[in-house]
């Protein structure tokens, strides 16, 4: 409730912004992307990004200690969205987040906070080349981009080997590719108490929760489908009700939990399955002899067809910076090649790059483990880029929890109704 609470404050606060670019009239927008100079950077407090952002950081500044960056962890508070809305509205965000949600983005935009990095001259063609086909996701409703795709934990179904053993159930290709094979693997392993529930998502009500249940499912069914497309809700199509089904069929058969955990379920042993991306292969080392296999599909799509979440975090530019051409130069060094790769041997999450495995064939042949999510990585689908997109999924997962978690409703009509609520919010600008 909290974290709900904060976002309808930001987006009462957005409302009250003005729109636009920010930073002043054109004039100053024009002078501010060619300014030069010293400029503030925030960046995640995961440790592995906080060691990957310092050693970027000296790089740059021995390089150009004219132009240094002055780099922190993004301040506390109930969410970062939160934090950033509130940096936003106050004026003083810094020049460069690397932590930008693209689910806020349209929001931040809609505040005057963002700087559209098209501004720069080669800022289209810079953000294209580097990560092919996947930018076009990325793009805003203008056509613009306001972020920068930067990295991706593509979510994947992780297996406890040891729990899958305890069932008779073959760990080194386990039946999960299919629907069925799903949930007879699943009663098989709840039937033997190999765990107590066969997998666990949470069941609570954030907006952002059905990134980590439906939405990887629904894109692999759906063969990369976003929630909304052309402006209109798609969740309500055949592929997105047989998904709801598979799902209502997990909790009602007491094969997921409708209780909120506390903890991490697959860590604990309490669930033989999680759904998560490979930013997770640290949080398991010497806990979990796991496997991990894509999500599944109602025909069993082969591997390489198969769609999944981006779970993405991306760079923002903030119209409250003052040298805007600085800042851009330590955004393409920040995420060059060799930074990059950088960043991969520190975190193990996936730059987007279009060529991510090849370019780091070395590091994947020594981290085999990573292999899979580099494979996955290059069909990924991210939120979609629209209005009102945090309210949209606040709107879509009050439908589903009532529905496929709770079972108060039938799942196929709940996303009949969310559909048009969606449809309604998507055209509002």
């Amino acid at each position: 409730m909290k974290l709900q609470a904060g976002l309808l404050a930001l987006v009462l606060a957005g409302s009250l912004a003005a729109c636009g670019d920010g930073g002043g009239g054109a004039g100053d927008a024009d002078a501010a992307a060619k300014a030069t100079g010293p400029i503030t950077i925030w960046y995640s407090n995961n440790k592995e990004e906080v060691a990957w952002g310092k050693q970027m950081v000296t790089a740059w500044n021995t390089a150009h200690p004219d132009q240094k960056v002055t780099a922190q962890e993004i301040p506390t508070g109930k969410s970062s969205e939160e934090v950033i809305g509130a940096a936003i509205t106050a004026g003083n965000a810094p020049c460069l987040i690397f932590n930008t949600s693209p689910a806020s983005v349209s929001q931040f935009q809609k505040q005057g906070g963002l700087v559209p990095l098209d501004t720069f001259s080669d800022g289209k063609s810079y953000i294209e080349d580097r990560s092919g086909d996947v930018a076009q996701q990325y793009k805003s409703t203008d056509g613009k981009y306001y972020q920068l795709p930067w990295k991706s934990n593509p979510v994947m179904i992780f297996y406890n080997k040891k729990a899958f053993a305890k069932a008779g159930i073959d760990t080194a290709k386990p039946p999960l590719a299919t629907y069925d094979e799903f949930l007879d693997t699943s009663r098989k392993l709840v039937a033997a108490k190999a765990a107590k529930f066969a997998i666990y998502p949470a069941p609570s009500n954030e907006f952002f929760q059905s990134w980590f249940d439906f939405y990887p499912l629904y894109a692999a069914e759906s063969g990369g489908k976003q929630l909304v497309a052309d402006g209109k809700a798609t969740v309500n199509s055949d592929e997105g009700k047989k998904v709801a089904q598979f799902w209502r069929t997990m909790y009602a058969d007491k094969l997921a939990s409708q209780e909120k955990y506390t903890g991490d379920a697959f860590v604990d042993g309490t669930a033989a399955m999680a759904v998560v991306g490979p930013w997770a292969i640290a949080t398991y080392k010497g806990k979990v002899d796991w496997g991990v296999v894509p999500v599944p599909t109602s025909a069993g799509k082969p591997a390489n067809e198969i769609h999944t979440f981006s779970d993405a975090k991306n760079v923002g530019m903030y119209s409250a910076c003052k040298n805007r051409g600085t800042a851009w130069e330590v955004l393409k060094f920040a995420t060059s090649q060799e930074q990059d790769g950088k960043f991969l041997e520190a975190t193990g999450q996936m730059p987007l790059r279009k060529d991510v495995a090849s370019a780091y064939a070395d590091y994947f042949a020594k981290n085999p483990d990573y292999k899979t999510f580099a494979d996955q990585a290059a069909r990924t689908v991210e939120v979609p880029n629209v209005p009102n997109s945090i309210t949209i999924w606040q709107t879509f997962r009050d439908a589903y929890s009532k529905s496929v978690i709770f079972g108060q409703e039938d799942p196929g009509a709940a996303l009949d109704g969310a559909a048009q609520k969606v449809d309604q919010l998507a055209a509002q600008s």
